[in-house]
């Protein structure tokens, strides 16, 4: 992708999070668990695949954490994610992003990242959060290394070492 293409996505990105989050997207009364700053549990009957819907179905996670995916993680972040995502538990368009690796595992935060729509249609932990944020996540269309990247980056928002 030339940074023609990159430098009009990131701009895009900005304006249409810029509009959903000044439309109500960010409302004083919220659904999320004010002492965790997670959403409360569904009272859906379905349930959840774990690893969620896509192609991720083990995600071998590096310990200690890799700084360079970390690096390249934020890069990421910084472009694409960051107008509707804070790295703390607040509601920006989207949710927060801290403790999200502990809120869902590895498998469906790649497949959530990659995946986006099909999860938000099938997937009922991704129902329940577009229920909090009534705004769908536009599809940033990642590769699955820079999920993996951006994973990295969230483990390491999350204090892991």
């Amino acid at each position: 992708m030339n940074r023609k293409h990159l430098l009009a996505t990131a701009v895009i990105t900005v304006i249409t999070c810029s509009f959903m989050y000044s439309c109500g997207g960010n409302s004083s009364s919220s659904s999320t668990d004010t002492t965790t700053g997670s959403p409360p549990a569904s009272t859906s009957t379905a349930t959840s695949d774990p690893k969620g819907t896509g192609k991720f179905t083990d995600v071998k996670l590096t310990h200690p954490l890799d700084q360079t995916m970390i690096t390249h993680g934020k890069a990421v972040f910084d472009l694409k994610c960051n107008a509707c995502h804070k790295l703390t538990s607040e509601k920006l368009v989207g949710p927060g992003w801290k403790g999200v690796t502990s809120r869902h595992s590895a498998p469906w935060i790649m497949n959530f990242i990659t995946n986006t729509d099909e999860m938000l249609n099938k997937d009922p932990k991704a129902q329940a959060q577009l229920e909090i944020c009534l705004v769908r996540m536009p599809n940033q269309n990642l590769t699955g290394e820079e999920a993996r990247k951006v994973l990295e980056f969230m483990r390491s928002n999350d204090g892991e070492k």
